[in-house]
């Protein structure tokens, strides 16, 4: 039959005398990466066609053969002895044609009140659906191994930095608790748009509904949606979905590449802060001595594929008018291709920092340069003197550029050197001029006391909890 055999869709192409050119046909054709829906898809059939015979649209036997035939290709597609043929263009037309082949005729009664628009639009939020689910339990790990990590090291005394430039001391844990703090804000979202999202655009049809007395509640519970979509222009054209996946994913990935950049810092010999054993880095093929940060390079590097994700499909949608257009199927590689890479680099995170070990001999002798307790030592003026801040902080500057002229941090100076600066500083200032004693001093609400981290700690721990519970 003609319309069987038309290069190019042959189950759609009846009203077309002929076949594709061989550059439509490649343009047109998306089986390439859109099989790797095809367990969405066939869920998604299965509840289709379940609903058809509850709603007695179609018998009872042709919906058992259809049922039976999708399993068997389900199990052809999980072994790897499915066929997939380029000319019928997509996973679903691939999927059709083969339950054809294995039922018959009662194949055709599956796309009965269904159009490949609200299929398409189902298999997607459905695909997209799971890339959140499996996004947010490597958020929970990754939260997890910081928050243990920061806990074991809440008295790891390190440098806080503005401008890169030493600025005060703080605790190692509390510098790793604000990376919780990102990926937690990080769970949240993909958390919300996961709930946004979960609404069945099955039954929309091709854009304007169906005259079959389907049931869209019964999809939409068999799929696991909270309820149908209200509108059924807005089910099949809607990508705001993937935009918002990309969005989260996008985010995450620059709180990943901050974390990365800080690794590399701390691995170099300059900073010294951090080792990590073999299974993370890598040797140089001239340089024997090397032991580069490559996994956290590539962490760095590859956030820029999801940013260019999410703006592609920005791209995509931002001129489209209602409903579907062959646009949208551009929606689908840069979606797959940032979730691949939001995981991979979730995964890799977690391996560094489970690896990561700090040195904490280095990281306090670099917390004490640069004279960072230069603000505990005006705080203390105005505390304990009674002086306006400025006039603290100008004390405290010319304290810092005498240090300077002899060769010392601030501790070293003697109480005759502070006098020559001004006369009522007593030995008592010697109390806070030391790193320990500046993080310690900091309880402060979210400060960086390792009280206040353990603290925090105990708190995530709980969080986390709730987060695995739902």
């Amino acid at each position: 039959m003609q319309d069987e055999t038309n290069k190019g869709g042959g189950l759609i192409r009846g009203r077309f005398d002929e076949g594709l050119d061989d550059v439509m046909a490649k343009i047109n054709a998306s089986i390439g990466f859109d099989r790797r829906m095809a367990s969405q898809d066939i869920d998604g059939s299965v509840a289709h066609v379940t609903m058809l015979n509850a709603q007695k649209i179609i018998s009872v036997e042709d919906a058992d053969a259809i049922k039976a035939g999708l399993t068997t290709i389900r199990e052809e597609i999980a072994s790897g002895r499915f066929t997939y043929s380029v000319e019928l263009e997509d996973i679903h037309m691939n999927v059709e044609a083969r339950l054809g082949e294995l039922i018959g005729a009662a194949a055709g009664r599956l796309h009965t009140a269904r159009s490949r628009n609200d299929q398409v639009a189902t298999s997607f939020r459905l695909w997209v659906r799971d890339a959140h689910d499996r996004a947010l339990e490597l958020v929970r790990t990754l939260i997890e191994v910081l928050v243990e990590q920061a806990a074991q090291n809440a008295g790891t005394i390190m440098p806080g930095y503005t401008h890169l430039q030493s600025a005060q001391p703080v605790s190692f844990g509390h510098h790793l608790m604000a990376y919780v703090e990102m990926f937690g804000r990080d769970h949240g979202r993909l958390s919300d748009a996961r709930t946004r999202m979960n609404e069945s655009p099955l039954g929309a049809a091709a854009l304007a509904g169906t005259s079959f007395p389907i049931d869209r509640d019964l999809t939409a519970d068999l799929l696991d949606f909270a309820r149908p979509m209200r509108n059924s222009l807005d089910a099949v054209s809607d990508r705001d979905f993937a935009i918002e996946y990309l969005s989260a994913a996008a985010l995450c990935m620059t709180h990943l590449s901050r974390l990365a950049e800080e690794i590399v810092l701390w691995m170099s010999p300059q900073f010294g802060f951090i080792t990590m054993s073999d299974r993370w880095t890598t040797g140089s093929s001239i340089m024997p001595q090397k032991r580069n940060p490559d996994a956290a390079e590539l962490v760095r590097g590859k956030t820029g594929r999801v940013h260019g994700s999410l703006t592609g499909l920005l791209g995509v949608m931002k001129a489209l008018p209602l409903t579907f257009s062959k646009d949208m199927q551009e929606d689908k590689e840069q979606t797959f291709d940032a979730a691949d890479t939001l995981e991979l680099c979730l995964k890799a995170m977690i391996g560094m920092l489970r690896d990561l070990r700090p040195k904490p001999e280095a990281m306090l002798a670099a917390a004490g340069s640069a004279h960072s307790t230069a603000t505990d030592l005006a705080d203390w003026l105005v505390r304990e003197l009674g002086l306006p801040f400025r006039e603290a902080h100008h004390i405290t500057g010319r304290l810092v550029r005498l240090a300077d002229e002899h060769g010392s941090d601030l501790a070293g100076l003697s109480l005759q050197d502070m006098h020559s600066v001004d006369a009522r500083i007593t030995d008592a200032v010697f109390t806070v001029l030391g790193v320990e004693d500046s993080v310690v001093s900091r309880r402060s609400y979210g400060g960086t006391s390792p009280e206040c981290v353990a603290r925090e700690a105990e708190q995530w721990r709980a969080r986390i909890e709730e987060f695995r519970a739902g």
